[in-house]
């Protein structure tokens, strides 16, 4: 018969559940830092491609707080690099006076396959990057950048009647099946 231990001790847990839940969903990357809600309006999406970002310590603080914006962004090819443009990460809410500027740009870290993939594809006419979300990855910040190419009005207007009509057979759908 194995002998009892007069004290017996629980299992030990890593971390309490309490501290689990009160961790930033951004910063643990459950949830997207920033996303550019626009770019699936008015472009086509076809290529994406993940990219890491080049940052100022203040800049991934202001990340986390939830102050990036993407709605004007776009990713340049120059010289063999990428580099992401218009990018608004507002400023850290306890910085100082070395506080970053809010839409410099910022360089893009991409391998040298993908760089000269995506050098060939937007020389095509009409494509351009587009960066569709800011996340994090294992505590660094990602930006996923999209081939895209930009779309007419008529365009618009179809994928529009497109969303609408599937909205409303899934609608009818689940009226027949309440029934």
């Amino acid at each position: 018969m194995p002998r009892m231990l007069s004290n017996p001790t629980a299992a030990h847990t890593s971390k309490s559940p309490a501290k689990a839940k009160d961790r930033d969903p951004v910063a643990t990357g459950q949830r997207d830092a920033a996303v550019n809600r626009a770019a699936s309006h008015n472009y086509f999406l076809t290529d994406r491609f993940e990219a890491g970002v080049a940052l100022r310590g203040t800049e991934v603080k202001s990340i986390r707080e939830g102050k990036a914006n993407l709605k004007d962004s776009y990713g340049l090819l120059k010289d063999g690099e990428c580099f992401l443009l218009n990018a608004h990460i507002g400023a850290f809410s306890h910085g100082n006076t070395m506080n970053h500027d809010s839409l410099r740009t910022r360089k893009l870290l991409l391998h040298k396959n993908e760089l000269r993939k995506l050098e060939a594809q937007t020389r095509q006419k009409g494509f351009t990057l587009i960066p569709t979300r800011l996340y994090f990855r294992n505590g660094r910040v990602k930006c996923e950048l999209a081939l895209a190419k930009g779309k007419q009005d008529w365009d618009k207007r179809e994928t529009e009647r497109k969303r609408e009509a599937d909205r409303e057979a899934k609608a009818a759908v689940a009226r027949s099946q309440r029934r």
